[in-house]
């Protein structure tokens, strides 16, 4: 099992929490609305833990995938509770089950993984891209399930997030996993120096 020291986590850590005050920004511009995000847990741990840590495999959820493309193969999931979707959709009167409220949603895990990948780029030196990001609505485990098919035998170590997010005094809680291919986070490390 691999760990990691608390040195290590707080940088990891901080890597979100700028990411994340960045996409408070973007989406503070997209909503209309003051927005904070806060990540309260950050957590490298192996895969098995990190999909116990999102929920039980039977929660729905709506997940947005970022895919990673550069020099490291990774993907920026974004695990929303239903309830928490329909309470960011409610900023423009959508229902995360429409169309309009999917596309809400996509936009939304955009601006939040791509501020997070751009914060990586910038912090690691790496060339790091995000593609086009999509979006679903499903049971936990059939969610993970399907973006780690075809992962699955190269990652052993996923990065946990949980994230805050506040739009104008409404909350919403998130799972952010980032999800690289093996090695991904012992080399993200070395970079930053630890």
């Amino acid at each position: 099992m691999t760990t990691y020291s608390d040195l290590q986590l707080d940088a990891l850590r901080e890597l979100a929490n700028i990411g994340s005050g960045q996409a408070a920004a973007s989406l503070s511009s997209l909503l209309g609305k003051p927005t904070d995000i806060s990540v309260p847990t950050a957590a490298a741990l192996p895969l098995a833990d990190a999909v116990a840590v999102a929920g039980q495999p039977d929660e729905e959820r709506h997940g947005i995938l970022v895919p990673i493309i550069g020099d490291m193969q990774a993907a920026v999931v974004l695990l929303v509770p239903d309830e928490d979707a329909q309470t960011l959709c409610s900023v423009y009167g959508l229902d995360p089950h429409s169309d309009d409220g999917r596309s809400m949603l996509q936009e939304v895990g955009n601006i939040l993984g791509t501020s997070y990948i751009n914060v990586l780029a910038q912090m690691t030196g790496m060339a790091l891209e995000p593609a086009p990001p999509q979006v679903v609505h499903d049971m936990l485990g059939a969610i993970l399930a399907s973006v780690l098919m075809g992962r699955g035998e190269d990652l052993e170590v996923a990065l946990v997030l949980d994230s805050d997010l506040t739009v104008e005094g409404e909350e919403c809680s998130m799972s952010f996993l980032l999800l690289p291919e093996s090695g991904g986070v012992e080399d993200l490390l070395a970079r930053l120096g630890l």
